[in-house]
């Protein structure tokens, strides 16, 4: 009768639901999903990690942590990894989603343009997907799993307002190509200049960018910015701050405050010696498993997910960053 199959009267079948309903009855998942023999396949779109430290070994972890527990109800995942330099990969790491045809996909956007193609397929195919990290706007995933990266830019800027005079100039760096393409690193960079308009219009803020860390040219550039420019701070859109307190401490200069984003080892390093003042963080091992979940719960139990997930934004210093430990769920 709960499968609708078969006569049934009208009254009885009342009956029977109000029982189902007072009961508050779930189907067996874990019984049908074995009794159809066929694994449900989840696929992960991430950039590729360039040291096994890499802050997209996190997320990663995270994954794997949770399709290990969900391992009974046939659940496998496939996890592609993408070039950070080069978005013509991305592209070709896309059609292998699709040739893999998966029950869902969770995917990290960081190249604008080649994810809103992709997530176009993944809709005209009706396979639901998950963004990861940075969104992107009217894209129509089930869900976001991730920080506010707006939000975040503010974070940063109201922390910079604090510690610097604000008559003097700071400067906002981006280490990644294709700027114009990277969702998550512009909105931070809106969010950090948003709350300077609001708060301390009067501050100059420069922005630079650094596609090319392969050679040493980056750093006589921004070594000849610091010496015109003579910055009071220095706040980094990604993971990379420990490139900037590197070249700091070899150039010997002191009295500029650095922020920047995630507790990669060198950067816990910086953060410890006091050469970089904040680092916002956001758990990404937590928005790997929560993404999983999502999918999970979607594809899997059939539930309506809810569409933010925002995760923490979190300020490490070096009084507390010894506090911050490994991901456990």
């Amino acid at each position: 009768m709960l499968h609708n199959r078969g006569e049934v009267a009208e009254q009885t079948r009342n009956k029977i639901l109000k029982i189902v309903n007072d009961l508050n009855y779930q189907p067996n998942i874990l019984a049908s999903t074995l009794a159809s023999k066929k694994p449900v396949l989840f696929v992960t779109l991430f950039p590729q990690p360039p040291s096994p430290d890499a802050y997209w070994n996190k997320p990663l972890a995270g994954v794997r942590k949770r399709i290990a527990e969900l391992q009974p109800y046939g659940i496998i995942s496939e996890n592609l990894t993408f070039s950070q330099v080069d978005s013509a990969d991305f592209t070709t790491q896309a059609a292998r989603v699709i040739e893999l045809n998966p029950d869902g996909v969770i995917l990290a956007p960081f190249y604008s343009r080649e994810a809103y193609k992709l997530v176009d397929v993944l809709k005209q195919k009706h396979i639901p997907f998950i963004f990861i990290d940075s969104e992107l706007k009217n894209a129509g995933p089930i869900a976001y799993v991730g920080q506010d990266s707006f939000r975040s830019g503010m974070v940063a800027g109201k922390l910079m307002g604090l510690i610097t005079p604000p008559e003097l100039p700071v400067i906002v760096v981006h280490f990644a190509k294709e700027m114009d393409n990277m969702n998550h690193l512009v909105e931070r960079e809106r969010g950090f200049y948003e709350w300077f308009r609001i708060h301390q219009p009067e501050k100059s803020i420069i922005t630079r960018e650094v596609g090319n860390t392969t050679d040493s040219s980056w750093e006589l550039d921004m070594l000849t910015d610091i010496g015109n420019l003579k910055p009071v701070g220095i706040f980094v859109t990604n993971s990379k701050v420990f490139m900037l307190a590197r070249l700091l401490e070899q150039a010997g200069i002191n009295g500029i405050r650095l922020i920047g984003h995630d507790l990669l080892e060198q950067n816990r390093k910086y953060l410890r010696q006091e050469i970089v003042s904040f680092l916002i963080c956001q758990r990404p091992e937590e928005q790997g498993y929560n993404a999983i979940d999502r999918l999970f719960q979607h594809v899997i139990r059939r539930k309506k997910v809810d569409e933010a997930n925002y995760t923490s934004i979190d300020i490490v210093t070096s009084e507390n960053v010894d506090y911050y430990r490994e991901f456990k769920h």
